[in-house]
This record gives C-alpha cells, structure tokens and sequence, in this order.
C-alpha cells in the first residue's frame, strides 16, 4: 500500500503481524513525519523507530487494529522543519580532533572554517543506532559532506566528536569507528539509570558550545 506525500509516494509495507514500515522519500520527510506521528500518537502504537529513510510503526494489536494504525499513519502529514519548541540541547565541544585538519582539507576549507560551521549549525537528532545513545545529527545550516576515513579506527574515545557524509555525532562511549574526528565533549549521552536513558532522542535539536572539556 502506498500514500501520497507532498515529495513522492510515502510506503507503508507490512512487517510482522505487529508492524508497519513506512518508507519515506528523505531524511526530512522522517523527521517530519516521526514528530507528527509523536505529537498525534493514538493509545495502542507502543514505538515510533525512526531511520535513515524510515520510520517503524509497532502496535499493541489487542489496543489497535494494524489496519487502523497504518490509516492514522497514511493520512498523517509531516510536520514543518523547525516545528519543535524544546530549546536545544548544548554540548560543550573542544575542537582538537585528530582528523580536524585532513576533513578539512578535503573540503578545502581551513580548520577554523569548519569548526566555526560546526558551531554555528543548529542539528537534529535524525535518528538513534549503532551504539546505545548515539545520535545521527543533520542541519539544514551545514552544507559538507564529508569522507568516512578509509581504514576505521579499532578504538574511538568516549565523548569523540565526528563527521560522515551529511552527519555529525558523539561516540556515547568508546568503540570502533570510521567518522572523521574533529573535536570532544564531557557531556554524558547516555545513562541506563536515566529516563529517558539517551540524552540524544529522535527529533531533538542539538547545538555545539565552546566549552571546557577535560583532557
């Protein structure tokens, strides 16, 4: 089955007897259409996953028919970009990534030209994955798209600041990785014994601040 949208043809395929996949035509229209799904969620959907292209719908069925759910999710409109109140959350940054230099010059910008970009972009959590609190953040500001290193690091530290493609994100804690290091923070994004855990939730808008970060 299939809904029109206002860029294309908005996908809803069935997955499982619980869920339904809709496949959207940008990472905007995700983002849009997970806020105005969260803002007008009926009693019965029990989790909105947003990703890269797609936003699962899983239902508690004895609350919710699917058919029903999947209606409410087809004439469902995305929400304008920039529609969310919530201030952003600040994340002190110190901008001496080991790859600060190299992602520069492959854009042919100087270092203090990319962290002053970096700095002046307002991001958004796109989605969450690869690692518990690991927000994929884009802007409409930044205009880079940057090169995953060729050879990924074995070891990232926690708190790492990194570039891949259109994205920026925080390594939650430390483990492998291929995004360009420009910088690190303190801030904890995430915490089991928190609620919510992640400090970094799908559609949160995100700003990085100069600040003190420990060595």
């Amino acid at each position: 089955m299939t809904a029109a949208t206002g860029t294309g043809a908005r996908r809803l395929l069935p997955s499982g007897e619980h869920a339904v996949l809709v496949e959207c035509g940008s990472a905007e229209e995700v983002l849009g259409l997970h806020a105005a799904l969260v803002a007008t969620r009926p009693d019965g959907v029990v989790d909105l996953v947003p990703a890269a292209r797609t936003v699962l719908v899983s239902v508690d069925t004895s609350r919710i028919a699917l058919e029903t759910a999947s209606a409410w999710v087809a004439r469902t409109e995305p929400a304008a970009a920039g529609s969310a109140a919530a201030e952003p959350v600040e994340l002190p940054a110190r901008y001496d990534g080991d790859d600060l230099a190299a992602a520069a010059d492959a854009l042919g910008i100087s270092p203090d030209e990319l962290v002053e970009a970096h700095l002046a972009a307002t991001w958004r959590v796109a989605f969450t994955g690869f690692a518990p609190g690991f927000g994929y953040l884009v802007s409409d500001d930044w205009p880079y798209d940057v090169p995953r290193l060729a050879s990924p690091r074995t070891r990232v530290p926690a708190g790492s600041i990194g570039l891949a493609g259109s994205y920026s994100g925080v390594y939650p804690r430390e483990s492998p990785g291929g995004w360009q290091l420009i910088g690190r923070t303190d801030a904890v994004l995430w915490d089991a014994a928190a609620d919510p855990p992640a400090r970094l939730v799908p559609g949160a808008a995100v700003r990085f601040v100069r600040g003190e970060v420990g060595s």
